[in-house]
């Protein structure tokens, strides 16, 4: 799509008829300035509207990757455009739960349109009652499970790029893709 060129477009503020009225009669002037309007027209339209370019729900698609590189957000062109849309909505709240297993979740879920679900923390304990034993040893690691969403597939390239992104640089995440959701294991 092309904002510069749109035929017909009239523009909304004719520069031929805010000339003088010396002009208002001359046609070689109200030519000169109508050929002026159709270059400007796109401009005013674009300029009228601009709320909605800066509205990732409602802007272009063309400029859904400008938008994205506002908020940090990662744009893939062959994604749908509702998916993209929303992994710009979401951006500044996902950014808010970096580090996260619900932050990885969901930065996974919006960047490839993925299931994923993280268990293990990385290696965080403690114990409330002061003298008391040391809590167990913790996994050394976190397990991040994905799986395909809508789209029937995982790139797990992908994936595994996301999450060395995401993940805490002193937690180790070891990714697992799999055909479908897991199994219920006695949970």
């Amino acid at each position: 799509m092309s904002r510069a060129a749109v035929p017909g477009l009239p523009s909304r503020y004719p520069i031929g008829e805010q000339l003088p009225a010396l002009y208002a009669d001359d046609d070689f002037a109200q030519r000169f300035t109508a050929g002026l309007d159709v270059v400007l027209a796109p401009v005013f339209a674009t300029l009228d509207n601009l709320h909605a370019y800066l509205d990732p729900r409602v802007t272009p698609t063309d400029f859904l990757a400008w938008l994205a590189s506002w908020v940090g957000a990662a744009h893939d062109p062959h994604r749908p455009a509702e998916l993209r849309r929303d992994a710009v909505v979401r951006a500044v709240e996902l950014h808010r739960w970096r580090g996260t297993g619900y932050g990885l979740v969901e930065g996974l879920r919006l960047a490839l349109g993925v299931h994923a679900e993280v268990t293990g923390d990385g290696g965080a304990a403690w114990s409330r009652t002061a003298g008391a034993d040391l809590p167990p040893e913790l996994p050394d690691e976190t397990l991040v499970r994905v799986w395909p969403g809508r789209a029937g597939r995982v790139d797990e390239d992908r994936v595994r790029e996301i999450v060395r992104a995401m993940c805490p640089v002193h937690t180790v995440c070891r990714v697992e893709v799999l055909p479908g959701p897991p199994a219920d294991e006695g949970r």
